[in-house]
């Protein structure tokens, strides 16, 4: 079965746009907040395992 690619743009964009006013901005910055304060963490505790393993070889 061939697929069609306009199906499947208008699908995403229909979704998308259908999602789009029930984002507010408060939870946009609460993301962007989270996301950073995630990332800083996980490189924080990669650097912290990977000093941990070099101190017992």
């Amino acid at each position: 079965m061939k697929t069609n690619i306009s199906l499947k743009v208008g699908t995403a964009s229909g979704t998308l746009l259908s999602i789009s006013p029930n984002i507010f901005s408060e939870d946009i910055l609460k993301t962007i907040i989270l996301a950073i304060v995630g990332a800083t963490v996980s490189f924080a505790v990669s650097l912290f395992l990977k000093w941990l393993t070099k101190s017992r070889k």
